[in-house]
Parts: structure tokens; sequence; C-alpha cells
């Protein structure tokens, strides 16, 4: 078993927490941008409260803690890790409650190229456990707004964790997937799952759409999020999602293998 005291060692040496990677300007920046509404920003949530720049940086300072001072405009961003300590225990209760039950769940990312292995992880685990791990909309086209146009994705499961593709992107080596925040690819696959009469995911996990996706459209959901992913957490103090892990979403993917032991072993999920 991993120690609480060992794994803030660990996050702060890597950057997932402490002083992360992620710039206050870029994370400003999104705060303006949702301030407005912009649905690059909101990815998948409708924000019932009116949310301006001053009260998402209040927001964040609770959440991540980052700096709550609006006239701090440079520099790094901190994520507490004493927040993210806290948020991984109740992310690992969340997915304890669900394999107990051995209710279905579906997870998706974003983040292939980093987060893969740290959800394919938690999907073998709830499978061992008798979870069903879905696989709905497999291969499905999702055209999806980016900054360069429309693009057509394609939605691909792999070790039972969805991601998009661009269509002429191999199924097999070491290509994995295109980062994406839209919401388009979960409900494509929610849809699809109702559509065929088998079950609803219980529980969602992911990070960007995936999270706020689900969340918005009442599933139960939980992820990890950045502090330029103030959706997410707009969607925690709202109730829409369950549970948000402040940290670095964009480290090495190795960075993360210590965090897949502390929850799966918080979760009784350990083999």
């Amino acid at each position: 078993m991993l120690s609480t005291g060992a794994l803030r060692a660990h996050l702060l040496a890597a950057r997932l927490a402490g002083p992360v990677a992620t710039s206050r300007e870029e994370s400003l920046r999104s705060y303006r941008l949702f301030a407005a509404r912009d649905p690059r920003v909101l990815i998948g949530i409708d924000p019932e409260w009116s949310w301006n720049e001053r009260d998402l940086i209040g927001l964040m300072a609770d959440k991540c803690g980052v700096s709550g001072d609006p006239r701090r405009t440079s520099g790094h961003d901190v994520i507490d890790p004493e927040r993210t300590l806290v948020a991984l225990d109740a992310f690992a209760e969340r997915l304890e409650a669900v394999a107990q039950r051995k209710g279905a769940v579906l997870l998706g990312t974003g983040h292939p190229h980093r987060l893969l292995g740290f959800y394919a992880a938690i999907a073998d685990a709830l499978s061992a456990a008798g979870c069903s791990v879905l696989t709905p909309a497999h291969g499905r086209c999702v055209d999806i707004t980016t900054r360069f146009g429309l693009r057509t994705y394609n939605l691909h499961y792999v070790r039972g964790v969805a991601l998009v593709r661009e269509p002429e992107a191999k199924s097999s080596g070491c290509e994995t997937g295109a980062h994406s925040h839209s919401p388009l690819p979960v409900r494509t696959a929610l849809a699809a799952a109702a559509e065929s009469g088998g079950p609803l995911p219980e529980l969602v996990v992911g990070d960007h759409g995936w999270v706020c996706g689900a969340g918005q459209l009442g599933f139960e959901a939980i992820g990890l999020a950045d502090t330029d992913d103030p959706a997410l957490f707009v969607g925690e103090a709202e109730g829409a999602v369950s549970v948000v892990v402040p940290l670095d979403d964009a480290v090495r993917s190795d960075y993360y293998l210590p965090l897949t032991r502390y929850v799966l072993n918080r979760a009784c999920l350990s083999q």
C-alpha cells in the first residue's frame, strides 16, 4: 500500500501537484471564456449559476489551491497536493461503491497519450470485480468542431477505455488517439447504449467532455482535471459531477502509475 506521504512526495516530484506546467495565463483565459459561456470551455456543462471570472478564480482557489488573487496574472499555477489527495480518496470511494454492486461503467479520455494507462488499469480492476465495462458505439463517427474547423473522428475503445481517433489513424501499434475536450463522444456512446436497450452506466470515469457531458445528462461522473479546466469543478460545485481530482493532466504517462496503485488500493480493487 502506497502511503499518503509517499504519494504526496510523488505528486510534488512529478509536478502533478505543487507548481504545475499549466500557466496562470492559460487558466485565466479559460476562466474568461467560461464566464462568456464559450462552448469550447464549457465542454458539456450548462451552468445553472452565473459565473464571472472572479467567481471562477475563487472556486478554483478552493478546489485546486491556485492563487485566489485576480491580480496575479502570470507564472505557473499551483495545485495543493492535499486537495489532490482528498479528491483521490473520494474518487476511490466511488469506484469501490460501483464495484461492490457490480454496476456497469463507462470510461473515456480526451488525454489518451497521457492517461490511457490510468483508466485502463481501472477498467481491468472493475471488470475483475464483476462490473460490466461498456463499449457502446465502437467505430461510430463523431463530428467535432475544432480550431481547424469541423473534423470527423471515430470512437474507439482501447483496453475498455473510449477515445477518438482520426479516420486515417491506424487501430494498432503505438498510436492511441486524439486529444479532445468535446462532450460529443460521450453523448454518442450514451445514446448508442440507450438505443441498443443494453445497460446504461452507473458510473462514468474520465476527463474533459467525458465527465462534463455525462454529468450534465444525469449520470454519476468522476474524473481528473487541470487548473485550466473550470467546467469540471463548476459541475462539481453545482452537483452535476460527483468527484473531480485536481492535478496536471498532461505529464508523462508513467507518472500516473503511483496514483493508479493508490486509487485501486483505496478502492479495495488491487489484484
